[in-house]
């Protein structure tokens, strides 16, 4: 049985380089599942009030959820390695506050 996943589409666009220009201007789209509702990991990444900022808040919870999804289809990956030992207590802690 095929296990169902979310279906999300995420726009990145470069809207101003570190030296203050804006052109060329960089956007990319992708498309990815994640077993999570992102929305409402977002919210409650907001609602523990963890960061100064709610935005900070938001790009926490979109990093997490990308990272975490490719490391669990890749768990067995050499790359993982160390971060299969500690990321299972990073999540235990993170939900737990």
């Amino acid at each position: 049985m095929e296990k169902r996943s979310n279906k999300y589409y995420l726009t990145l666009s470069l809207k101003e380089y570190a030296n203050g220009e804006t052109k060329p201007a960089k956007e990319l789209g992708i498309e990815f599942s994640n077993h999570d509702e992102i929305f409402g990991i977002i919210q409650k990444m907001k609602d523990k009030n963890l960061f100064d900022d709610p935005s900070e808040a938001t790009q926490f919870a979109i990093g997490l959820k990308l990272f975490s999804e490719i490391k669990l289809k890749y768990r067995k990956n050499p790359l993982f390695d160390e971060l299969n030992e500690v990321f299972p207590v990073f999540m235990k802690k993170l939900k737990s506050l």
